[in-house]
């Protein structure tokens, strides 16, 4: 893999080199990627990259026959000069050149995900996927990828970072056996700023039979600090699924935390004392089949009682995918809240067998899907439930097309 670390400069503007961000997934195909590479590139975006032009307006709050009456028939020249005058901006029209470029070099932006260019000719294939100014490279063809570095260098600035072993905050070992994926340097910098280095570690994520509720305990005197804390447990779900379920609940309550919510993140926190190395494990692995797994918590939040959907996809023995997320909707039983979350987990699944196509891996139809409902599994699988199925939504019917 090359990973391509760049720090966007505007002239003129005050930006943060520091980007960088929590959506990007580093464990590409581990079976057939052999060159490991990294590269960091320093971009000097000036003001050249945007375009300029003119526009007219009326004043405002002025249409056009109030203005030819207060001013004559004159109208007032406004001169946009840049669209990049701003953070936003800039890193949208970064994206776009650096987009461009790519697509110059050969590499199909795809659309599945429109952060991933792909470049294959024959046997060669190769991978870039871009986060803002973050870039990781993967594929099995040294001398494209050495191109594709000469290329950025002629365009950009770049620096070789060797291996890729640190991205994004994950820390990246391969081996002879897979790639494993965690975040311990991260866990580790998030005790140090909590105060808990020394602290006891615990062997539970959730004290047992707690229920965390809004309008239950005293407010917290300095909020901040919890949706600080929140924020940044929710980036380490991407590596640690196993706290995702008391993440989710502890997320519900940034608005007004209570003390109870605070004991509870501090609890996670020592949860995480004792299990700072666990992550996730990639196999190399010949055999890749799609496999869906589908839950639902009916009624978990007390004072919506609205379900949790939950869902994990494998591809083979790999995690690939998995989410935790409360339903817009109120279920009337546990049956319609497991429907609902089949529904999502079907979602994902066709999209994850599109991306799959787009890296030219064969996916094994057809895709399993387990759900440990029977009810909403004979739902799914019998159309003539009119009693059971008439108050639900057309959209939860989705599973049923799929079957």
């Amino acid at each position: 893999m090359e990973v391509c670390r760049g720090v966007l400069g505007l002239e003129g503007n005050n930006i943060d080199p520091g980007l960088e961000g929590n959506n990007i997934d580093p464990s590409l195909d581990a079976n057939n990627m052999d060159c490991d590479d990294g590269v960091q590139l320093v971009f000097n975006f000036v003001m050249g990259f945007g375009r300029s032009g003119v526009c007219l307006w009326w004043p405002f709050g002025v249409d056009g026959d109030e203005q030819k009456g207060v001013h004559g028939d004159e109208m007032v020249l406004v001169e946009e000069h840049r669209i990049d005058d701003g953070p936003v901006l800039a890193s949208r029209q970064w994206n776009l050149e650096l987009s461009k470029f790519l697509i110059s070099l050969g590499y199909k932006q795809y659309k599945n995900n429109y952060s991933l260019f792909i470049k294959a000719i024959g046997d060669s294939f190769t991978a870039a996927l871009v986060y803002v100014d973050d870039v990781l490279l993967t594929g099995n063809s040294v001398s494209t990828i050495e191109a594709t570095k000469v290329a950025l260098d002629s365009k950009f600035t770049i620096k070789d970072l060797g291996l890729a072993k640190y991205f994004l905050g994950i820390e990246i070992c391969r081996t002879d056996n897979g790639t494993h994926l965690n975040q311990r340097k991260y866990i580790l910098d998030l005790l140090h700023d909590s105060g808990l280095t020394a602290t006891k570690p615990a062997k539970f994520p959730l004290p047992q039979y707690l229920k965390l509720s809004v309008d239950k305990g005293a407010p917290l005197a300095d909020p901040e600090s919890y949706r600080r804390l929140v924020g940044r447990l929710l980036y380490l779900t991407m590596t640690r699924p196993d706290i995702s379920y008391t993440v989710q609940h502890l997320s519900q309550s940034v608005s007004s935390p209570k003390e109870p919510h605070w004991n509870a993140a501090l609890h996670l926190l020592k949860y995480l004392k004792g299990s700072v190395n666990k992550g996730l494990f990639y196999p190399v692995q010949q055999h890749l089949k799609v496999t869906g797994f589908s839950d639902a918590d009916w009624a978990s939040f007390l004072v919506t009682h609205r379900s949790l959907t939950s869902y994990c996809i494998f591809l083979g023995h790999a995690l690939v995918s998995r989410k935790i997320k409360k339903q817009t909707t109120v279920s009337r039983s546990s049956t319609e809240s497991e429907y609902r979350s089949m529904a999502a987990t079907t979602c994902e699944l066709l999209w994850l067998t599109y991306l799959l196509q787009d890296f030219h891996i064969p996916v094994q139809f057809p895709v399993t899907l387990f759900c440990d409902n029977k009810a909403a599994q004979q739902i799914a699988a019998n159309p003539c439930y009119h009693d059971h199925t008439k108050h639900l939504d057309i959209d939860c019917h989705f599973t049923r097309d799929k079957v």
